[in-house]
């Protein structure tokens, strides 16, 4: 990819968060920060009257995460375990070492079942006791932008119609959803690598999309002999 496309793309990114990896170094899979936190807010399990605050994640260990096999997305993190850091807001008349082993639990399942994350450690917070029981909390993203929609990009003529196809016909994708104005489908400039930018279908666990829509899309020239892919939104989360 072109050094302005990848600058471009880098400024794109900075308002999903950071780009983290999905599954191991040879899996050639990210996901945004904003996709995963929206995903991780609605997680199965919670406990009743819980309100989740601030939830970010990072590497656990950054000095020991391997280097991914395939190019990485601009910015992205390599592919070692993570830590998820979150506050929450407890009910009354509840223990909390038991509230907060639940919400662990559900976190912990959210990200590695439902998404496809490789989590090492989980550290909570309680930020508050509530007076009353608690409505369930608004887990909408941070007001930071709507984030990316699927589509069909801004590619034009330019765009790499053969791979496009490819990608919409996998299982579990639900558009090409581009970060900002970048291309959903964008090949390096010899060709050798292409970068795929994705929503995956509610029910279809997004590790395992974009490890088919790696093996769609790459293969004997003039296929890319390499991919990364993406996901920037997940439907249903």
């Amino acid at each position: 990819m072109a050094s302005n496309e990848l600058a471009r793309a880098v400024r794109e990114q900075l308002g999903l968060g950071r780009v983290l990896p999905l599954g191991g170094s040879a899996d050639g899979a990210w996901i945004t920060e904003r996709a995963a936190r929206t995903a991780l807010l609605r997680a199965p399990g919670t406990p009743p009257g819980i309100r989740l605050g601030t939830l970010r994640l990072s590497l656990a260990a950054p000095d020991d995460a391997p280097a991914p096999t395939v190019p990485a997305p601009p910015s992205a993190l390599p592919p070692g375990p993570l830590r998820i850091t979150a506050d929450f807001a407890a009910p009354p008349g509840r223990p909390l070492p038991a509230l907060a082993e639940q919400l662990r639990t559900a976190l912990l399942a959210a990200a590695e079942e439902g998404l496809g994350l490789r989590v090492s450690a989980v550290d909570l917070r309680v930020g508050a006791l509530l007076d009353d029981a608690a409505e369930p909390a608004d887990t909408a993203p941070d007001a930071t932008g709507d984030g990316p929609r699927a589509g069909a990009g801004p590619g034009g003529a330019e765009e790499p119609e053969d791979l496009a196809a490819r990608v919409l016909a996998v299982p579990g994708v639900a558009g090409l959803a581009p970060a900002g104005r970048s291309r959903p489908v964008a090949r390096s400039g010899d060709g050798d690598h292409v970068l795929i930018q994705v929503a995956t279908a509610a029910g279809h666990r997004p590790l395992d999309v974009a490890r088919a829509v790696r093996r769609a899309v790459t293969g004997r020239p003039p296929a890319p002999a390499s991919a990364a892919v993406l996901v920037t939104a997940v439907d249903g989360a």
